[in-house]
């Protein structure tokens, strides 16, 4: 069975290294290396879903996740394994979210990548984590892209998929990431959780994620 895999924001196909098997697909997001981001969430959804055409399973990490579950939801892929994934949100929430991808966006285009970045991974959800590893291939995106990911792939422009998520979905969380434990158990799909991990499981417990992930035969 081939899989594919979809990185999450600020990341890359070389995220799933020593995760995804060399018969599977990594794929590289819009304005991410994977061509520069489309007009609206439902034009990139169509590029990625060409690029994973022909997979069994789809594999996303946050964005990825996000993406991973628009191509489930939409018929453009039959089965999804979403890491701390975010399902949606009420249209209520929508003006705040989409003015703090805003404040984010302006800051990709205005500010110095590096202090960009420094801010972003200080924020609680990622703090703590050694994402300096990560940081050389961070430094090669394109802020211009970046801010139109955030613009245009941002949870406020995302449809809400929660009614969506069901046997076509398994859910996968950090067990110190109360948040997005708490959102994978307020859903209607099969979840496991990976202990020791917080928000981003492929950088910090990736053994114990590929372990998850061919059990389920991705």
């Amino acid at each position: 069975m081939i899989a594919g895999y979809l990185h999450g924001f600020l990341g890359s196909p070389a995220v799933w290294d020593g995760i995804a098997r060399d018969s599977d697909r990594r794929v590289a997001l819009p304005g991410h290396g994977g061509g520069d981001v489309q007009p609206t969430w439902r034009a990139n959804l169509h590029v990625i879903a060409r690029a994973v055409a022909g997979t069994q399973i789809v594999v996303g990490y946050s964005l990825g996740a996000r993406v991973a579950l628009g191509l489930v939801a939409e018929g453009l892929h039959p089965y999804a394994i979403l890491i701390s994934v975010n399902p949606g949100i009420d249209d209520a929430e929508r003006p705040a979210r989409r003015a703090f991808d805003a404040e984010w966006a302006r800051r990709f285009r205005e500010e110095p990548l590096e202090g960009v970045l420094d801010a972003w991974e200080a924020q609680p959800v990622f703090a703590g984590r050694p994402f300096r590893a990560r940081r050389a291939e961070r430094l090669a995106l394109d802020p211009e892209q970046l801010a139109r990911s955030l613009e245009v792939m941002g949870l406020a422009e995302m449809p809400d998929y929660r009614l969506a998520v069901d046997g076509r979905c398994h859910l996968i969380a950090g067990a110190r990431d109360a948040k997005f434990v708490a959102i994978a158990r307020d859903l209607h799909a099969p979840t496991s959780i990976i202990s020791d991990s917080g928000h981003d499981p492929t950088l910090e417990q990736p053994a114990a994620l590929a372990s998850v992930l061919r059990s389920l035969g991705a």
